[in-house]
């Protein structure tokens, strides 16, 4: 199965180690995997596990002390600063545990934001945030602010944020960690169906194994080594099959 696939991000014995005084913290401790194109990975670890080095790795945020990082085929610990700013406005969405929309903007304004800084006209601008608010099920919010909407509401406005760039990946830091039980399990199923309708790559990091339960692969971390991979897709499958009716009954009433 594996082999067919595209493979859009791979690590290659990934280190980070921080010196702190005298002695060294090895928060990334040799790092393998693989992730492919269309793939939910949650990566689950609890705080101080090293998930949260190994995102910002990968999105460029930090330096490894030693290893490869291949992201859409190129590596991202040669590039300078400038590069990878560039890189990531081209190729990466990102999704925020705090959201991190503009409290000024409406919901369609947040989501085309992204799209100004690529040089996009306004009317395609709107046209595509007005059909991906559609998507994530905000029909009736889309010239509502922040304050006006749950959190839930907010993070699918998020969502759409990370897609209208059309990323090759998004990365999803404790995406849900505002939210409570529910909600949670909503954005969750949202995430699980843009991967699936829109064959995104998806790589969420999380301390909640339930909630990492909804990718397609979960990577175990302690003390900044995966020490397990585990395979979920069949049970993903069968979940979001499950998941459908609920969905739709709940974007009826969201429209």
């Amino acid at each position: 199965m594996e082999e067919s696939r595209k493979p859009v991000i791979q690590v290659k014995d990934l280190y980070k180690i921080y010196r702190v005084g005298d002695s060294k913290v090895r928060a990334l401790n040799g790092v393998d995997f693989t992730i492919y194109k269309g793939e939910f990975c949650s990566i689950v670890g609890t705080s101080g596990s090293g998930k949260s080095t190994l995102l910002n790795m990968l999105a460029g945020l930090e330096k490894p002390t030693k290893g490869e990082i291949i992201i859409a085929g190129e590596h991202m610990e040669t590039k300078t600063e400038n590069q990878l700013v560039k890189f990531r406005r081209e190729h990466i969405g990102f999704i925020f545990q705090s959201f991190n929309l503009m409290g000024t903007m409406t919901a369609l304004e947040n989501v085309a934001l992204p799209l100004t800084f690529q040089g996009v006209s306004k009317e395609a601008r709107m046209k595509k945030a007005n059909t991906l608010l559609d998507m994530v099920g905000l029909k009736k919010y889309k010239h509502h602010k922040p304050t006006q909407m749950s959190g839930g509401q907010q993070q699918r406005v998020g969502v759409a944020r990370a897609l209208v760039v059309n990323p090759e990946i998004i990365f999803a830091d404790e995406p849900t960690g505002n939210l409570d039980s529910n909600t949670s399990e909503e954005v969750m199923r949202l995430m699980q169906k843009v991967v699936r309708e829109k064959q995104q790559t998806l790589v969420m990091v999380t301390h909640d194994n339930h909630l990492a339960g909804f990718a397609d692969r979960i990577f175990h971390i302690i003390d900044g080594k995966i020490v397990q991979i585990e395979d979920n897709r069949e049970k993903c499958s069968a979940d979001s099959h499950a998941a459908e009716s609920d969905e739709v009954g709940q974007n009826e009433q969201n429209e």
